[in-house]
């Protein structure tokens, strides 16, 4: 692989001079679900191999002879990229680029790195392997056929032409990745303190309790050991995994999250894991999601397609007539369906909007404002959530369906609304819910423990 050539100032293009001032940091979601990297400081050559427990989802990560395989630690930069993306994003920047340019000590001083000469130089090492190290994968991979990238398309240094001193760089990301961070629910946020994690697997497994206990609430997440280690990509053998997890769980030092031991019911080691805001070092106000009412979901499962909608009130009061002419709605009409205290709202819809409410009016209903406006704006907010997971849909089928890959299921979900135009749900976050329970209840026994 070419080493990256050194373009003079003259040569710049239009540039985006990122801030690092108070930048949440944000990572993307399926690099913290996945083995995409090493977990080891020395150079690591041998692929990772891994297939989901259902067998549908699988990441084979390659790396140059020359350069070795992109680190854990090298994924800093990643969550740097992913977090200025995040960031112009929600400041609503029109065209968010895949090309950034930032300066070196910005992203260094971001991720918790010195900024002496030798940090320079590891950069510019970490920055070669992610352009060197090949991901194949069928995650978001156009029915189910892989797709091959590798994390940056390329990096760049700018030079002074008359200095020769660094006037930044430009890192081109990969088109998997930057459409993974900028599609909804793509990134979570982390500690600070994640950057002051010096071991590999401690980092590994901080990420894999920030995607899945982050959100579960007072109960957290619990995994069993095999599982993780599937799940970790780690070079050796299960043994001896197991002892290291176990003794970090004695340690329990990790930042903003408590870890537990059990038992699953194959007799292996399960780790608990449980948010717990200002540990070592944590944030307080970290977000995550609070657990849905479930009661509320369980209810809406059933009604979670588009089926022929019941009547309005007006509708079913009104029988069939031709198209009657075009009338405003005005203020005080839709305040004639206020609802009044200690009258059921049901039969006071029907009342305010019935002919027989207002004798004298014309022979035709009187629109019920407020409820078409409310109708609008939970279909808007219901049409905003289609397409992913929500936080509190995964934290309610990891309660509810545990043990499955979620992001393997919704997959199958999205091909199964897509086989048939008479599947076309009117909140997308139940309907996948209700999908996911029945499938549960079919495969369930089929689990590996």
């Amino acid at each position: 692989m070419s080493r990256p050539r050194k373009e003079t100032a003259s040569e710049q293009f239009d540039l985006f001079l990122p801030y690092i001032a108070d930048l949440p940091m944000r990572d993307q979601r399926e690099m913290m679900e996945r083995p995409f990297f090493s977990l080891a400081k020395s150079k690591r050559v041998k692929p990772i191999d891994y297939t989901s427990p259902d067998s549908k989802l699988w990441v084979h990560v390659s790396a140059n002879p020359d350069y070795g395989m992109a680190t854990i630690w090298d994924a800093d930069i990643l969550i740097y990229c992913a977090s200025m993306l995040a960031d112009m994003a929600r400041r609503g920047v029109n065209d968010v680029p895949r090309k950034l340019h930032l300066m070196p000590y910005d992203l260094l001083r971001a991720i918790g790195r010195p900024t002496t000469g030798r940090a320079y130089e590891l950069l510019s090492q970490a920055l070669d392997r992610l352009v060197a190290t090949t991901i194949k994968t069928n995650i978001r991979a156009e029915n189910r056929r892989e797709a091959t990238f590798s994390w940056l398309d390329g990096w760049t240094q700018l030079v002074d032409e008359r200095t020769e001193r660094s006037r930044g760089m430009t890192i081109e990301l990969s088109n998997w990745f930057w459409e993974g961070v900028m599609m909804k629910g793509g990134v979570l946020s982390i500690d600070r303190a994640y950057f002051d994690i010096t071991g590999g697997r401690e980092r590994w497994l901080y990420k894999v309790a920030r995607k899945h206990a982050g959100g579960a609430g007072e109960g957290g997440f619990a995994i069993s050991m095999p599982v993780l280690f599937e799940k970790s990509g780690a070079e050796g053998q299960y043994r001896r995994f197991k002892f290291e997890m176990l003794k970090l769980v004695e340690k329990d030092d990790l930042p903003g999250y408590a870890l537990s031991l059990e038992t699953a019911r194959d007799g292996e080691p399960m780790i608990r894991m449980r948010r717990v805001d200002g540990k070592g070092g944590a944030e307080k106000g970290l977000p995550a999601s609070p657990a849905a009412n479930e009661d509320e979901m369980e209810q809406a499962i059933d009604r979670a397609f588009a089926t022929p909608r019941a009547p309005l009130p007006t509708e079913a009061a009104t029988p069939p007539k031709a198209p009657a002419r075009p009338r405003k709605v005005t203020a005080t009409a839709a305040a004639r369906t206020a609802v009044s205290p200690g009258k059921p709202a049901a039969s006071q819809a029907v009342s305010a909007t019935s002919p027989a409410a207002h004798p004298g009016a014309p022979n035709e209903p009187v629109v019920d404002a407020s409820h078409l406006i409310r109708r609008t704006v939970i279909g808007l907010s219901e049409a905003a959530t289609r397409g992913f997971m929500t936080d509190e849909t995964i934290d309610h089928l990891r309660r509810t369906c545990p043990g499955w890959d979620l992001h393997a299921l919704h997959a199958e979900f999205e091909r199964w609304i897509a086989a048939s135009p008479d599947r076309t749900p009117a909140d997308w976050q139940r309907a996948f819910v209700g999908w996911v329970k029945r499938h549960h209840e079919k495969h369930g026994r089929n689990l590996r423990g």
